[in-house]
């Protein structure tokens, strides 16, 4: 069974690292009728009602995650960390995931220049080499890392479109509930998991901090419990705004097209 922390988060398919590590324990996926936590109540919405402004600031904060470079990390829990480096301006970018279970741990490396996305996934990639990966073969909700034509990991600013109502809760600091029913692939969530959450999908809180320069600092989302248990948190921590990023394209000896076997696996 796949453990709470790793369950609600898919930035690296749980199908890549059964791919990658054989008998790993967090390899299933979350039964569609999971128990999930109820939706807030109608007051307890009411009493953080939407301020245009805050969703305004927030809206240009993430806006600037498209106009220039950025490093991020994304943890959830002890299980579960990616670390990038992107250039969104020139569609490039490199990204390291971790992702550990009871019994096993994986380690995938994505580099995306423009449309060519290469990976190195550990038993199928070997070593001091990259696979090729068809961005046009993978289904809308799988990512292992990065993305052609989703440079931001979380891809934040279309996640934060389902927001329902942004307010601010201090100088630069905001909260809101978002609609995950409407973010299926977005920071990783594939529709099976946000299914499994139930009616609390629908409502599931977020906070979000911005640094002095009204950049997008931290983006914090609590999922709902699976299965009675508490799910980790979502949290993203943005910085290096404008600083260099150097990706280099492999040698093209040093690279292998993806077999079908891993679109498969990855639900195409």
């Amino acid at each position: 069974m796949r453990t709470p922390r790793l369950a609600g988060l898919g930035l690296v398919t749980t199908a890549a690292v059964a791919l990658a590590v054989a008998g790993c324990d967090n390899a299933s996926t979350t039964p569609s009728g999971a128990a999930s936590a109820p939706a807030p109540t109608a007051s307890s919405a009411a009493a953080s009602a939407a301020d245009p402004a805050a969703a305004s600031q927030l809206a240009a904060a993430t806006a600037k995650l498209d106009q220039e470079s950025f490093k991020i990390t994304v943890t959830s829990g002890a299980g579960f960390k990616l670390t990038g480096a992107i250039d969104a301006p020139h569609g490039a970018g490199t990204a390291d995931v971790t992702a550990t279970g009871p019994n096993a741990s994986v380690n995938i490396k994505t580099l995306l220049i423009d449309q060519d996305l290469y990976v190195q996934i550990p038993g199928i990639t070997k070593n001091n080499s990259w696979t090729h990966v068809d961005g046009s073969r993978l289904p809308a909700d799988a990512s292992i890392g990065l993305r052609p034509d989703q440079i931001d990991p979380v891809n934040t600013a279309k996640l934060l479109s389902s927001t329902t109502d942004v307010h601010s809760t201090g100088s630069n600091s905001y909260a809101g509930t978002l609609d995950l029913t409407k973010a299926a692939g977005l920071a990783g969530l594939s529709k099976v998991t946000i299914d499994g959450y139930g009616q609390a999908a629908s409502q599931v809180p977020f906070t979000a901090g911005l640094d002095a320069q009204g950049q997008l600092q931290e983006l914090k989302i609590d999922l709902p419990p699976v299965n009675g248990q508490k799910t980790e948190p979502i949290d993203a921590l943005y910085s290096g705004y404008g600083a260099p990023v150097t990706v280099e394209r492999p040698a093209a000896s040093s690279v292998t097209e993806a077999p079908d076997s891993i679109y498969k696996a990855l639900g195409s």
